[in-house]
């Protein structure tokens, strides 16, 4: 359950055919402290405790449910006390200390409040910042068969290094899928920086190879720009693979791997992984003997065979004993080889495996032509 879900659940909790109930809660209290109050014996006198309403209305009540309780407080206090004897009523001493109560839990409330705007606020921010990186794909996109599935290693941040994406051309669909090295907001921003230049790239580019040499090119200006900046990110790089679908050929897939671990071919027959194509990840083409992007492999495909590309979050994804996930007798116990069946099968696995703690982000994608591409 996401955080966004959660606190879905918690506020519906306190509503009931589209109205609040919070009130009901310091409502019964108050009305709990009277009876006790006024039906026992004045060696056991608790009218005093209903400091303890407005307080309660503070943490779940809006500001001026929070002040009628505080008034109702004070009001039943005195109405209370006075119906006992005078040498047995609490007096001015308690009269202060419920009206004390009230005016705290009145600035209490607002301070909640406030800071639930905020913490909504950055939510938001997080929510729109993860959509423009991780862009939603409608089912069947670009004649592709896909499901994925980003889990943070931040749940609070909801987005990391991680990315993916499906991108239609003018010379047939690419898919990227990567893992910017290292953490934090910095990888957020490179791994932007790469998607942005992969959607205008994949769309106008004829071959993938020239794709994949923008990604290297945008990869190097990015790292300069932050090094400009002060910032400490001259080393970073980034794994991925490239992918390309050839509209004129349905049973061939492109292939430029940039040091990621190679994809998966899933099908009715098997498991078997695509080469590894020996390229070095993004930023590192310098390195390279040729200087350029690494080698365009083609593969062909069976009929219904699903690629499961993941990052090093599965694969290192360990156990209370240290045990790695097994990924590839995983995936050989998948129900199905369709990308939706195969991705949560993975995950679910992945979960277990590591009892829900995971120490990177993790990403698995799967993807297929549809059945008429």
């Amino acid at each position: 359950m996401t955080d966004h879900q959660a606190e879905r659940r918690r506020k519906e909790l306190l509503w009931a055919r589209g109205r609040s109930i919070a009130w009901v809660a310091p409502l019964l209290l108050l009305a709990g402290i009277t009876a006790v109050d006024l039906n026992t014996t004045e060696r056991f006198r608790i009218v005093s405790w209903i400091v303890l309403v407005p307080g309660i209305a503070a943490a779940i009540c809006g500001v001026w449910t929070t002040a009628v309780f505080a008034v109702l407080s004070v009001l039943d206090y005195v109405a209370v006390d006075n119906a006992w004897p005078h040498q047995y009523r609490a007096g001015l001493p308690d009269f202060i200390l419920v009206a004390f109560a009230g005016l705290l839990a009145i600035l209490a409330c607002v301070i909640r409040r406030n800071g639930e705007r905020r913490m909504l606020h950055m939510r938001d921010i997080a929510e729109t910042t993860r959509r423009t990186v991780l862009r939603p794909l409608p089912p069947g996109w670009a004649g592709l068969e896909h499901a994925a599935v980003y889990l943070a290693a931040d749940t609070q941040a909801r987005v990391g290094g991680d990315f993916y994406d499906i991108q239609p051309g003018l010379h047939g669909t690419r898919v990227l899928v990567g893992d910017v090295q290292g953490k934090g907001l910095g990888a957020v921003e490179t791994a932007a920086a790469l998607l942005g230049t992969f959607r205008e790239a994949g769309y106008h580019e004829r071959d993938l190879a020239t794709v994949a040499d923008r990604l290297e090119t945008r990869m190097i200006r990015h790292r300069s720009h932050t090094v400009a900046l002060g910032r400490d990110d001259g080393d970073r790089f980034a794994t991925a693979v490239l992918l390309g679908f050839p509209p004129d050929a349905p049973d061939v897939v492109e292939l430029i791997n940039f040091g990621h671990e190679p994809p998966l071919a899933v099908g009715p027959t098997g498991v078997r992984p695509l080469p590894p194509g020996g390229g070095l990840p993004l930023g590192m083409a310098d390195l390279s003997a040729s200087k350029g992007p690494p080698p365009t492999l083609t593969v062909t495909l069976a009929p219904g065979e699903t690629l499961l590309i993941t990052t090093d979050g599965v694969t290192e994804a360990r156990n209370r004993d240290g045990t790695f996930f097994p990924l590839p007798e995983a995936v050989t116990q998948a129900p199905a080889p369709d990308p939706t069946h195969l991705v949560a099968h993975i995950r679910d696995g992945v979960l277990r495996h590591s009892h829900g703690r995971l120490s990177d982000d993790t990403t698995i994608f799967a993807v297929r032509r549809t059945a008429t591409s």
